[in-house]
């Protein structure tokens, strides 16, 4: 690794977000078979890419100069505060934007032109997407 950046932690990292993102934009085309290139930036979504990203980066550190390096354990105490926002911040979040496009949707005095857009829905993760974006990291870690 090291091809893109020159620092095989950062294209770890790198390649375990585009994998992830790549995967969300199959999974769209399979399951709905609807080619949607969006999937390929937005957040949300199975697996996930922030949790391949952050975990990636933490094994390929822990690969290369050991886990007993104190950057490996600030990189896992980082990589929990990602994955634990990721399943709870954001997905409150998410339900939230939900509720109140259902809200909206039943006001009987203002219409869909008093608003821009809708809230956005997928913010967050379940806990099996951060479980599989954070294995999915470890994959791509090895193979700094």
């Amino acid at each position: 690794m090291g091809l893109l950046t020159r620092n095989a932690i950062l294209d770890c990292a790198l390649l375990a977000w585009f994998v992830a993102q790549l995967i969300k934009v199959l999974l769209e085309l399979v399951v709905n078979r609807h080619f949607d290139a969006k999937r390929f930036v937005t957040s949300g979504g199975m697996p996930s890419s922030h949790s391949s990203f952050v975990v990636a980066g933490t094994t390929a550190l822990g690969r290369l100069y050991g886990i007993g390096n104190p950057l490996f354990a600030l990189a896992v105490m980082l990589s929990a505060v990602v994955m634990y926002d990721a399943c709870n911040v954001r997905r409150s979040a998410g339900d939230t934007a939900l509720l109140v496009n259902q809200l909206l949707a039943h006001v009987e005095k203002l219409t869909a032109e008093d608003f821009a857009d809708d809230l956005k829905i997928i913010m967050g993760h379940t806990p099996l997407q951060v479980a599989a974006g954070a294995i999915l990291g470890i994959l791509v870690g090895f193979l700094a």
